[in-house]
């Protein structure tokens, strides 16, 4: 009997989830190429909107925060086999992702639209590039496919923009606010413009961290440093230097 209580309890521990401990690091998961909410500055350290972010919950927990940088679409897959423990990458919140993984609550809002250059057109075969494993895929296929456009998916969105530059896409789409205080800023983005925000229920505007399917703790954890950065003006503030004069937060 005692044997079989031993082996009982074993059974117990290996199949408790490892997330089931208090957090004395929380490792991010993030990708380093979509500026400005995260990239890397001339140091080639990681930096960004949802980096400072991120750091700023840690500080307020008490505990470290490690980021894992990651192509966007291995960083579910990535939280899934335990290598991180949330993902903050811009990463909306949609039914299909919700059926996988877990959400905290919102970090930013922000919608989608597309960047071209002034004039553009958009017609059968005209090229349109988009980060792989976005909400703007889901777009893409369902809506752009179907009227005849070529589709192209890309690793990362840095590699989206390379290409439209060099004429070999006719469009981009993307997240809206990351166009418009990324690229469209930056040298290479002076020729090209912002088309109007689509809205599609495909592409959802509230992003949020992505947390492991029932980890409850760390969901509370993250909601509240997330609150505790409303409440002390540090999202205000981190909001007002990457995004001047832009509400990021819906409050949903």
């Amino acid at each position: 009997m005692k044997k079989i209580i031993l082996m009982l309890f074993a059974a117990l521990f290996v199949t408790l989830p490892t997330f089931a401990n208090d957090y004395t690091v929380i490792r991010f998961g993030a990708d380093p190429n979509y500026a400005p909410f995260a990239y890397k500055d001339n140091k080639g350290t990681l930096a960004g909107f949802e980096v400072d972010i991120g750091n700023a919950i840690c500080e307020k927990l008490n505990v470290r925060c490690q980021w894992v940088e990651s192509d966007f679409d291995g960083l579910v897959p990535s939280l899934n086999a335990g290598k991180i423990d949330a993902i903050l990458a811009s990463m909306t919140v949609t039914d299909a992702r919700q059926k996988v993984i877990d959400f905290s609550s919102e970090v930013f809002s922000s919608p989608s639209a597309m960047v071209w250059r002034p004039g553009t057109e958009l017609s059968r075969g005209t090229a349109v590039g988009y980060l792989q494993g976005s909400t703007q895929e889901a777009y893409a296929r369902q809506v752009l496919a179907p009227q005849g456009m070529k589709i192209v998916a890309y690793a990362d969105q840095e590699q989206v923009y390379a290409d439209l530059v060099a004429g070999r896409l006719q469009a981009s789409l993307q997240d809206a606010q990351q166009a418009q205080s990324g690229f469209l800023r930056s040298a290479q983005g002076a020729n090209f413009v912002l088309g109007p925000l689509i809205e599609s229920e495909l592409m959802p505007s509230r992003s949020a961290i992505g947390i492991a399917k029932g980890n409850d703790r760390l969901k509370t954890l993250l909601d509240k440093g997330l609150a505790a950065l409303h409440a002390d003006g540090t999202y205000a503030r981190l909001q007002e230097h990457y995004f001047p004069g832009v509400d990021m937060f819906s409050g949903q």
